[in-house]
């Protein structure tokens, strides 16, 4: 009952604080519940979706790449009335006045090789012209099929880098945008147990005021038949102003935090949370090489690592490709014309076209092998630097670990503690009542009780914070032994 009328207090106040006129909404949530409702709603978690979403139209842009992609290109219609320069046969120019209509359509098909870098084309197009005037006539020219074939010979291919690198940029962002979500999870815990704590130093603050001011009213019939001091009388009622302005401040605390976790969850400022402390703790130990083997399968950081290497070796490829450039262009196909259309298409001519480029060069005061040479020391910064983070990741995991596995006993310390300080306290005040005990006494025994609860606060925080850290680098759920995993199309769809 008492209890009770605390909690009633505490929500009237804090209506009165942050000026809320209308009747507030309680919503009681434990810990498993203000996680999935962050997971679910909070602007971080928004953030993290919509960083899957940009990967996801990346990856599909790069699969769109490897398939065929068919365009119309169209000139509908084509007027011209104007003088153009005409080569005449003894190789003069002369200008000739024109007036026609054109139009020109085409179809084609382009298709990237990744076997070999090139590209393919397939085409097929018709032109038509009416010209206008004295000279007045229909021309068709058709282009039934054409082939046409772009190869780099040395160049590097950079579609077959890509198909090798694309997927794990893909399964990096996906495994990234779970650490996300775990990161949210994090940040939930930090602020749920700090609204716990505000909420817990209210009670203690209400429970310990409530108290002094019982205590000063016994103090002062005791002074009467000369029972205590003066000095004991004062000090109590020292105690009571303090116990008083501890109210005040605890509430201030707790408005303050209530505010902070409801803006996270996205909720609005009407609703009042009332935290439940955690009641199941699933005390198990985790093996450093078992969070490590699920951390290098899982973690976006092991993709990163591949990609990283496998970008390095694309750039020192480029730049070697770069060094001489030979590239092969073929045509291959039939054209037509006549007055009509049926003629246009009978009889057809072959039409080829093959060309060689090259590019090769004789003096470049060794610029392209310079390019080659910075590729290559910045590949082996590249290789160092991931060697570097994976000793600070290994490490990151094994620390993480000892501390979970030592924070089990840490915190079955203070719960006892709790539960011993808070049964000290409470034979502190009937001893007191009776005159076994002083003042001082009594004070540290409220001291002790007020330290050891928040101090079980504390270490349960740490114990959630450490385990959900190492659920964040693993991306496994030791309680529950699974793989974390999304619904990635439902999500991005």
């Amino acid at each position: 009952m008492k209890t009770t009328r605390k909690i009633l207090i505490a929500c009237h106040l804090l209506l009165f604080s942050i000026s809320v006129s209308a009747q507030t909404d309680t919503l009681t949530l434990n810990l498993y519940e203000v996680i999935k409702l962050a997971q679910r709603q909070s602007v971080d978690a928004a953030v993290a979706v919509n960083e899957l979403k940009k990967a996801y139209w990346e990856y599909h842009t790069f699969k769109a790449d490897q398939l065929p992609e068919i365009n119309f290109t169209g000139t509908l219609p084509s007027y011209k009335k104007n003088y153009e320069r005409y080569l005449q046969s003894d190789g003069s120019y002369t200008y000739l006045h024109t007036n026609s209509l054109g139009l020109e359509g085409e179809i084609s098909v382009l298709q990237n090789i990744s076997l070999t870098g090139g590209k393919i084309f397939l085409n097929t197009s018709l032109d038509f012209t009416h010209q206008t005037g004295s000279n007045d006539y229909n021309e068709f020219m058709s282009l039934p099929v054409n082939l046409i074939l772009e190869q780099p010979v040395f160049g590097v291919n950079k579609h077959k880098w890509n198909r090798r690198i694309e997927p794990l940029r893909y399964k990096e962002a996906k495994a990234a945008y779970i650490e996300s979500v775990e990161e949210v999870t994090i940040h939930t815990i930090r602020h749920f147990f700090n609204l716990l704590l505000a909420k817990e130093n209210l009670n203690i603050a209400f429970q310990n005021h409530e108290n002094a001011d019982k205590l000063y009213e016994i103090a002062l019939a005791k002074r009467e038949i000369g029972y205590i001091s003066e000095s004991e009388v004062m000090q109590l009622n020292l105690s009571a102003l303090q116990a008083k302005g501890f109210v005040t401040e605890a509430l201030s605390d707790l408005n303050a935090n209530m505010f902070g976790l409801r803006s996270f969850l996205g909720l609005d400022e009407t609703i009042f949370i009332e935290p439940v402390m955690p009641e199941y703790i699933p005390y198990l130990k985790i093996e450093y090489s078992e969070a490590l083997e699920k951390a290098l399968e899982n973690n976006s950081f092991a993709q990163s690592i591949l990609r990283q290497q496998m970008e390095a070796d694309y750039a020192v490829e480029t730049a070697k490709g770069n060094q001489r450039n030979i590239s092969l262009y073929a045509s291959i196909g039939y054209s037509g014309k006549g007055k009509d259309l049926e003629s246009a298409y009978k009889p057809l001519d072959d039409s080829q076209v093959i060309q060689v480029g090259v590019t090769i060069p004789l003096l470049d005061w060794g610029k392209r092998k310079g390019k080659v040479k910075v590729a290559e020391s910045n590949r082996e910064v590249t290789l160092s630097q991931i060697k570097r983070e994976e000793m600070n990741f290994n490490q990151n995991i094994f620390l993480l670990v000892e501390n979970f596995n030592n924070q089990a006993g840490q915190l079955e310390i203070a719960k006892q503690a709790d539960i011993i300080a808070e049964k000290r306290y409470e034979t502190s005040i009937e001893t007191f009542m009776i005159g076994k005990i002083n003042v001082l006494d009594l004070s540290d025994a409220q001291r002790s009780k007020d330290e050891a609860k928040i101090k079980h606060i504390q270490e349960l925080y740490e114990y959630w914070d450490y385990y959900y850290n190492i659920h964040s680098l693993t991306l496994y759920d030791f309680i529950e032994k699974k793989t974390l995993d999304a619904e990635f199309e439902e999500i991005i769809l």
